[in-house]
């Protein structure tokens, strides 16, 4: 029995168009499934909050989600065992960055089967951010955390994901097109002319801080690519208990402009002011607020929070 969760809204309906294909595929192996669609953000949550409920009774939970790399990070926020829930996953997403550093198959039947044909799931870490700074109505403190599969980022790249997903029509029209790709780099040349003012300091695994001048952005990384392609940290690894940070703190913008294409190929770290480093925990200070993206998801701003991976996490069909 597989439970399928779909984003029909997933790349301007292409999420609904593969579910049709899937569904006879899975009618002709005359294999027992229940699908539902998701109808808002955060549902996705619920869905999976409701299946993985010890008090359900539901025992081991196959699922399979279709969707973007958003849906998946919404998946990952509902299970409360992950020892009750392998997961496959089949991409629809405009990025699908988790995907691209799985080498996932472009064959959407040869993902079926990947899925379909999982005996022994593979283990995967997942990054955890928790937020230090949080407090309630109350202005009592409070902890508030989300996991990620991807990667989670403070500065220019959370920036660049807040205001993608505010511009809806644009992002609508370019996936469409096949063009998904130039809505984050439209957004990122105009929120790389921004000043914010903030410095920040970052931790690594509790030892001295190191405080950075100069900063543009830091993403910490469970796999290799964000943003539809980038390879901020080539060596990532979601297997390896630890996690990947790339740290951006270059002196003049118009050296980022350069730096930023050979992004793609993982060059980048060619580059002065760009480092490349691994933690297993991480922790972030600033002097002021600034938005905080979880696989591409912008939920608040922080100026103090804490990245963990745990280990052999997440139990993934492929």
């Amino acid at each position: 029995m597989y439970h399928v969760i779909i984003n029909p809204a997933s790349r301007s309906g292409k999420g609904r168009k593969l579910w049709e294909q899937m569904e006879l595929v899975l009618k002709e192996r005359n294999i027992k499934y229940r699908v539902i669609f998701s109808e808002y953000p955060g549902h996705v949550i619920k869905i999976v909050s409701k299946l993985t409920d010890p008090l359900e009774k539901y025992g081991h939970i196959n699922l399979i989600v279709i969707g973007g790399d958003g849906t998946m990070n919404e998946a990952l926020q509902g299970i409360m065992d992950f020892s009750a829930i392998s997961v496959g996953y089949v991409p629809t997403g405009s990025s699908n960055d988790f995907a691209r550093a799985l080498n996932y198959p472009r064959s959407v039947s040869r993902m079926l089967d990947n899925i379909l044909g999982c005996t022994a799931p593979t283990l995967l870490d997942v990054g955890q951010i928790t937020y230090l700074d949080a407090k309630d109505e109350n202005g009592e403190p409070m902890t508030i955390t989300r996991r990620f599969d991807v990667s989670c980022g403070i500065g220019f790249d959370a920036a660049v994901c807040e205001e993608a997903m505010h511009t809806d029509g644009t992002k609508g029209l370019l996936n469409k097109l096949g063009l998904g790709k130039l809505t984050y780099i439209t957004i990122a040349l105009k929120n790389l002319l921004a000043e914010t003012g903030v410095k920040i300091s970052y931790t690594l695994d509790g030892g001295e801080p190191v405080r950075l001048p100069r900063f543009l952005f830091i993403a910490i990384m469970q796999n290799k690519y964000e943003g539809g392609g980038f390879m901020f940290c080539p060596n990532a690894d979601p297997t390896d208990g630890l996690l990947d940070l790339c740290i951006v703190s270059i002196r003049h913008k118009i050296k980022f402009l350069v730096a930023f294409p050979f992004a793609y190929s993982g060059k980048h770290v060619w580059f002065k002011g760009i480092t490349c480093t691994r933690a297993s925990k991480v922790r972030i200070s600033t002097t002021g607020e600034l938005w905080v993206h979880t696989d591409g998801e912008v939920h608040r701003k922080s100026r103090d929070f804490m990245v963990e991976t745990l280990p052999d996490k997440l139990r993934l069909l492929m």
